[in-house]
């Protein structure tokens, strides 16, 4: 009996410093949150939550204590070496649904904080369900929304292997961003999460400052900053406040799981990945 109880503890012990490496490996990583749709349609949709659900997750960011900042001012304190908030967050909104208008920007105000929306400038002004120019450029001016690139079409960048096309895609974005809002476009968000060497170097090419994917975990200061990680708000209907927190504080625990999920079921092990919990 005894002779177990020093096992257990041995166990629990090696627990706890696991944990407790991986988090200090992480200490200075920042949560960009992504997030695609926001809205109360009785529609099943795993990448949409409610508006309810969307400002008590505000709400929580306010009262937990937490900087919102943009890319911008997080790009420029990596590259000045200044310091952090003591917890910095980022919020960024794939597409460039009309949910972003509708449903996201009143409660930005309401919080005074800021984001950043990323279109697929093709679709801009082309569907009811995506802001249009004069929509996106009401949220630009006020200060609180930055509208960026998530490419002309929203193609999945590996799929072009033509060097012009993936240059109408990279840059032809940029353009028309910079034409309509009258302001330099200085991200990218890759669809999919999927890109190549190309297309990351070409993105610093045209002048982006960074680019990003959705890969779950948290973001670090790098050389170049042209494959930042974020970390996915959607999944589910249930307990959502509380998937939200595990989501953003347990993210140095819950990325590599994630990553090994992915892995499985490229793999083709489904079955295996569907045994993985992530919140």
């Amino acid at each position: 009996m005894k002779r177990l109880l020093i096992f257990l503890l041995i166990v629990i012990l090696a627990g706890f410093a696991f944990v407790f490496r991986i988090y200090q490996k992480h200490a200075d990583g920042v949560p960009i949150l992504l997030y695609r749709q926001v809205n109360n349609s009785e529609k099943e949709d795993s990448s949409a939550i409610s508006v309810e659900t969307f400002e008590e997750q505000m709400k929580y960011l306010k009262d937990s204590g937490y900087s919102v900042m943009t890319l911008d001012e997080l790009i420029d304190a990596w590259e000045k070496d200044s310091a952090l908030p003591e917890k910095p967050a980022v919020l960024t909104f794939d597409e460039g649904y009309i949910d972003v208008y509708k449903n996201v920007f009143p409660i930005l105000q309401k919080y005074n904080m800021k984001a950043t929306m990323f279109v697929v400038t093709d679709h801009v002004n082309l569907y009811p369900n995506y802001v249009t120019w004069e929509q996106a450029k009401e949220m630009q001016e006020s200060g609180l929304v930055d509208v960026e690139s998530k490419t002309l079409s929203g193609k999945d960048l590996t799929k072009i292997y033509y060097t012009e096309k993936l240059w109408d895609q990279i840059y032809g974005s940029k353009q028309a961003i910079e034409w309509y809002l009258k302001k330099p476009a200085k991200f990218i968000s890759f669809p999919l999460g999927k890109y190549t060497v190309g297309a990351e170097a070409m993105s610093q090419e045209v002048g982006y400052r960074a680019g990003l994917t959705s890969n779950y975990g948290l973001a670090h200061k790098e050389p170049v900053h042209y494959i930042l990680d974020r970390i996915p708000v959607y999944g589910g209907k249930s307990q959502e406040l509380l998937r939200f927190k595990l989501r953003l504080v347990g993210a140095p625990l819950i990325e590599p799981m994630s990553r090994f999920k992915a892995r499985l079921t490229a793999d083709g092990n489904e079955e295996i990945a569907s045994l993985i919990w992530i919140p």
